[in-house]
């Protein structure tokens, strides 16, 4: 199970959100919790109203609504009466036991989850404190909800896997068979609060494997001035397609300053898989860094897409790693300098390189006269050495190694001096 919690400033906007589900038959209202009535004898007002009434006893707290959602395995076969008493149990050992709160149930997706509405704002005007309450309170839920309803637990390798794949392969936009809004939201709900990312290209490395991408627009643009956001679709070339959208107009708000404040949080979120991904990246250098699409293909297999920005010459100019497996985001140059597009095509280059210098030593080791055979055993020594054919590449030690048969004689400079 895995929960995600938003703390937002209209209780509205939520119980809106799920209503319209419930209008286009994509949703269900199965409680009405600390309710005078059943949910199904509740109009939308009179939902809406009793979460509003408790939220004005509190009038200085303006983030007053909060929207869980609890999303299940798609082993997980959960009946209405399973979700509730879900939803129940981890209500209540979050703090929030005694609030009025709706549950829905959503049937928007391949695996079952519900959403569940309320207020932190309790019947003494008091507020219940969230700092932390998904690391904290909502984490220890998560896990002994697991144990007692006996659900796939999301810290599970088998299921993170399978997620991985469903979310990079089963869910790419394809314009004008799925309504563009629906599709997008799907998409962000996925990327937005799963992901670590700290910039805006960062953000489109992972939407871009959707059909989806973050436009500010041209710089010289009002939109990018007045730091504007639309969401767009992209074609299977990455082409913007179809009218654009403002972030403004989603559900989740998801703008550019609301972003702006997601990157500054995830920068510190992510270091702890820093040096993760640096490991990944030099196995996969070892054993497939010969060139990109080789390396490429070697992070692949360790569930890291690699995305690489080229310029209308087809020249790499820079590089994004994404780690599905611990859902981070870091451009090569932050994890190190040797990690950016110039240290990895040098590194590529360095691989053909040493090839070529061995092939070629070899060629002269065959050919070397029976009067040379000490000297050829030093060579191939030097070959098997991997330390020692490195400094063979380096123009500085190149001398000090080699044979006194292969050295070139060093030419000396004559400093003219002006002769009066």
């Amino acid at each position: 199970m895995v929960a995600r919690i938003k703390k937002t400033k209209s209780l509205s906007n939520a119980v809106n959100y799920n209503e319209k589900k419930v209008q286009q038959n994509q949703a269900e209202c199965i409680n009405a919790a600390n309710y005078a009535k059943d949910p199904e004898q509740l109009n939308f007002y009179q939902k809406l109203h009793r979460l509003e009434h408790q939220a004005a006893l509190n009038e200085r707290v303006i983030a007053n609504s909060v929207h869980i959602s609890l999303n299940f395995d798609a082993v997980d076969k959960l009946d209405k009466e399973k979700l509730n008493q879900i939803a129940d149990s981890y209500m209540q050992q979050i703090g929030f036991g005694k609030q009025p709160y709706l549950v829905y149930q959503h049937f928007d997706a391949g695996h079952q989850h519900i959403h569940i509405v309320s207020t932190n704002i309790t019947a003494d005007g008091s507020r219940i404190e969230m700092n932390n309450i998904g690391k904290n309170q909502s984490e220890q839920a998560r896990k002994k909800i697991e144990i007692e309803f006996k659900l796939v637990q999301a810290e599970s390798k088998k299921q993170q896997q399978t997620q991985e794949l469903k979310a990079v392969s089963a869910q790419r936009i394809i314009y004008g068979k799925t309504e563009t809004k629906r599709a997008i939201t799907n998409v962000l709900n996925v990327v937005l609060p799963q992901y670590k990312y700290t910039s805006l290209p960062e953000l489109n490395a992972v939407l871009k494997l959707y059909n989806v991408m973050a436009d500010r627009g041209p710089e010289t643009s009002k939109m990018y001035e007045g730091k504007g956001l639309v969401y767009r679709v992209l074609d299977e070339k990455g082409n913007k397609i179809g009218t654009p959208i403002k972030a403004s107009a989603f559900y989740s708000k998801p703008t550019l300053p609301w972003l702006e404040q997601k990157f500054k949080e995830n920068d510190v979120d992510r270091q702890q898989f820093k040096r993760r991904l640096k490991t990944k990246i030099d196995l996969a250098l070892l054993q497939g860094g010969k060139d990109l699409k080789s390396f490429s293909n070697e992070l692949q297999k360790q569930g890291t897409h690699v995305a690489v920005r080229q310029n209308a010459q087809g020249l790499m100019y820079g590089v994004t790693f994404v780690d599905h497996v611990n859902k981070t985001v870091f451009n090569g140059s932050d994890i190190g300098k040797e990690y950016g597009a110039k240290g990895l095509l040098e590194k590529f280059n360095s691989t053909e390189q040493k090839e070529s210098v061995s092939k070629g030593i070899k060629h002269e080791i065959n050919d070397a006269k029976t009067d040379n055979k000490n000297v050829a055993g030093e060579i191939k020594k030097s070959i098997q050495n991997s330390n020692l054919l490195d400094e063979l590449l380096q123009p500085e030690n190149q001398d000090s190694y080699l044979p006194i048969q292969f050295r070139k004689k060093k030419r000396k400079k004559h400093s003219k001096r002006l002769r009066l």
